[in-house]
C-alpha cells in the first residue's frame, strides 16, 4: 500500500525530537505514524510542505493555469502525480483559528485542481484508487467547544466541501485537543496509544 502524508508545520517534520523551541506534538505524531506504517510494510511518501518551500499563494498566473486545467508549476505537478498513486492520503496539520493553516489550504487550492485531480464537468475525482483519507490535527480549542460552539468547521470544509463533493468517500479524522495543557507523561501516553 502506498501512503502519501502531507505534513504542514512551520518547524517541519524534524520537530518531533523534543528539542526546546523547535518541537511539535504534531511532528511527534508523525514519527508514531511513520513507525506504524513501516511495521505494516507501507510504501511511505512524505510531503513536508514547509521543508519543500511550498508557496500556498495562488497568483494570477497560477489561476490562469488552474482554469485551463494545467499544472501550476513543476512542484504542483509532482505533488499531483504522487497523489494519483496513493492508496491512502494522510493530512497532518495544526488547527489555527478553527481551520487549517495557509499551507494546507493552498495545497488543496493549487494541487487538488480541476481537470488535474477532479473533472470540472461533474466534480468526479480522478484519484481512481479511491484512497482512504485521514486527517490528523492538533488544536488548543477543547473538542466540545470546537463541535458545539464553532460547529466543527473542518468537517464542513474538508469532508463535505472537498472530499464528498468530489466523491471521495473513505475518510477519518483524528484530533488531539489541548495537548499543550497535558503533562509530558500524558503526551507520551497519547503517542504510545495512537493507532491509525
Amino acid at each position: 500500500m502506498k501512503t502519501v502524508i502531507i505534513f504542514d508545520h512551520p518547524y517541519t517534520a524534524t520537530a518531533g525530537n523534543n528539542v526546546p523551541h523547535h518541537r511539535s506534538f504534531l511532528a511527534a505524531l508523525l514519527q508514531s505514524v511513520l513507525a506504524q506504517l513501516r511495521v505494516e510494510n507501507n510504501q511511505i511518501d512524505l510531503i513536508d510542505l514547509h521543508a519543500d518551500g511550498f508557496n500556498p499563494v495562488m497568483s494570477a498566473a497560477d489561476l490562469t493555469n488552474w482554469r485551463r486545467g494545467r499544472a501550476i508549476d513543476p512542484q504542483v505537478a509532482d505533488y499531483q502525480q504522487r497523489l494519483l498513486a496513493a492508496d491512502r492520503i494522510i493530512f497532518m496539520f495544526p488547527v489555527w483559528w478553527e481551520v487549517m493553516p495557509a499551507m494546507t489550504k493552498g495545497f488543496l487550492d493549487k494541487v487538488y485542481a480541476k481537470d488535474q485531480l477532479y473533472r470540472a464537468d461533474n466534480m468526479q475525482t480522478k484519484l481512481v484508487k479511491q484512497p482512504k483519507i485521514e486527517i490528523i490535527t492538533t488544536m488548543s480549542t477543547p473538542n466540545w467547544a470546537y463541535r458545539l460552539i464553532f460547529g466543527a468547521p473542518l468537517a464542513k470544509l474538508l469532508f463535505r466541501g472537498t472530499f464528498l463533493k468530489t466523491r471521495l468517500w473513505h475518510f477519518k479524522w483524528h484530533n488531539f485537543a489541548q495537548v499543550e495543557k497535558k503533562s509530558p507523561a500524558k503526551r507520551a501516553q497519547l503517542l504510545n496509544q495512537f493507532k491509525l
